[in-house]
């Protein structure tokens, strides 16, 4: 899957979409609104960051291209492409556990630290995009 043209998109369903992980040089469009929220993104073939208010939310290595990205109280949801697998970080709730889907497969329960990060591995590199969903217990 080609990344998206634009770096961050708002999508017609209240999505977001953004990241481009076929680039070769980095890219970043700063203090996009969304939902009342400014946000952020940094993105090329290595890493894909997305922050909102300044605040950590997206992280993966290598880059990845991320669309119908959705966050509500109980969690978030996306679908992700790259070129290779990617170890993904997600900023969460502190101190709180979800369970984890890739695809259609529950990858077990994980509990975030006082941080509110959670990391994860998606195979991509196959593949031409991966469901994730992060759902509090």
């Amino acid at each position: 899957m080609a990344g998206i043209t634009e770096l961050i998109k708002i999508d017609e369903n209240g999505t977001i979409s953004f990241g481009n992980h076929t680039l070769a040089q980095k890219a970043k469009l700063e203090d996009v609104p969304f939902a009342g929220d400014m946000l952020k993104v940094k993105t090329y073939k290595d890493i894909t960051k997305l922050e909102k208010n300044g605040m950590f939310l997206y992280e993966s290595v290598p880059g990845t291209t991320v669309t119908a990205f959705a966050e509500d109280e109980n969690g978030v949801c996306f679908k992700v492409s790259g070129d290779e697998d990617a170890q993904i970080t997600i900023g969460m709730n502190d101190d709180t556990e979800y369970e984890v889907f890739v695809g259609e497969q529950s990858i077990g329960t994980m509990k975030t630290g006082l941080g509110g990060k959670l990391s994860l591995s998606v195979e991509l590199q196959s593949i031409d995009e991966v469901a994730v969903k992060i759902v509090k217990k």
